[in-house]
């Protein structure tokens, strides 16, 4: 099988033949349909996951069909298509496991990083961590809802998402594109956070009431001028500091969640936030129901992401363009 490989913190992706592995117990095979090609790969390569395992396949943004299972695997069966997550495995008998929140497990393990993922053209996968894809969805659309659209979703339904919510997205990339999307179609009320007035026209077609360029005003004080100010703040930039600046234009009880978030620390004024009891947090991906859930909305309401199918090896170069700031829509790696 056609395989990248990631050998070292700071090399490019390199490129072999390897034989197709076999699934062992509690595992199947999975033929790679698509694969999406997340930021959290490039972060891999710069050495920003010390748990990474090198050499490493990346790539968990996972559509496929199930090949083969191993022994035990009573479901998937062959020839379910299915999806995979960051999320590969976990330990199965924690508290976290047991209540269905295996992404807080403390032996939790990632795909494409500490285990194999899909920047090939079979993967092994554990069998109870694979989600079945909604009848009739595109399989290569489908794909970056395995970790962008997972994010977008869960992070707004941790922050107490409701159908009256006023919620902020901040960034209006991947993630931030399809979490004005779901917010949207879960009734909100939504305004969305760039830095320049490039995003608006497209911001106001998902369905964006309002749009904030930092370069033109405060976000924090245009939030506040918004019906008392936002009572949910998504962000879905790879900026700490961005987050930061819009806490003041929380509603009391409001929640700032960040998705996205950089290398700097997250410093947050405590008298406001004890004043109008607001709330921080640092949301990861989703539990395999949360998957399952992400899927399912995303199939009921139309909702997918905008992406260029791309061949195994341009990932060197999407992942280069991306590193300079260069990317535009999400690109996913297609094998045909």
């Amino acid at each position: 099988m056609r395989t990248a490989i990631a050998t070292a913190v700071q090399e490019p992706l390199t490129f072999a033949e390897r034989e197709v592995p076999e699934p062992g117990p509690g595992e199947v095979l999975v033929t790679i349909t698509a694969c999406g090609v997340c930021y959290t790969d490039l972060d891999v390569l710069q050495g920003h996951w010390p748990i990474a395992r090198f050499p490493v396949v990346p790539g968990h943004e996972i559509t496929g069909v199930v090949a083969a299972t191993g022994p035990g695997v009573s479901w998937p069966r062959a020839g379910t298509s299915v999806g995979a997550q960051i999320l590969g495995d976990s330990c199965r008998h924690c508290d976290y496991c047991v209540r269905g929140d295996q992404i807080l497990c403390p032996q939790k393990r990632f795909t494409g990083i500490a285990m194999d993922g899909g920047y090939a053209e079979y993967a092994v996968l554990k069998a109870d961590f694979v989600t079945a894809l909604p009848e009739g969805i595109d399989p290569v659309a489908a794909a970056p809802l395995m970790c962008a659209g997972l994010t977008a979703f869960n992070g707004l339904r941790q922050g107490g998402i409701t159908p009256t919510s006023r919620v902020a997205v901040i960034g209006a990339g991947g993630v931030g594109a399809l979490a004005i999307r779901y917010a949207v179609a879960m009734g909100a009320r939504v305004a969305v956070i760039g830095r320049s007035n490039r995003g608006e026209v497209a911001a106001r077609e998902m369905g964006a009431e309002r749009f904030i360029a930092t370069q033109d005003s405060d976000p924090a004080e245009a939030l506040s001028a918004w019906d008392g100010g936002a009572n949910l703040v998504l962000n879905t930039s790879p900026s700490t500091s961005a987050a930061a600046a819009t806490l003041s234009g929380l509603a009391p009880d409001g929640q700032l969640v960040l998705c996205g978030y950089g290398p700097e620390p997250l410093v947050l004024p405590t008298q406001p936030m004890g004043l109008n009891r607001l709330h921080a947090m640092v949301n990861p991906s989703g539990s395999p129901h949360d998957a399952r859930d992400t899927l399912a909305f995303s199939a009921a309401h139309g909702i997918l992401p905008e992406f260029t199918p791309i061949g195994l090896r341009d990932a060197n170069a999407v992942l280069d363009a991306m590193a300079k700031g260069h990317s535009g829509k999400r690109s996913v790696i297609t094998f045909g």
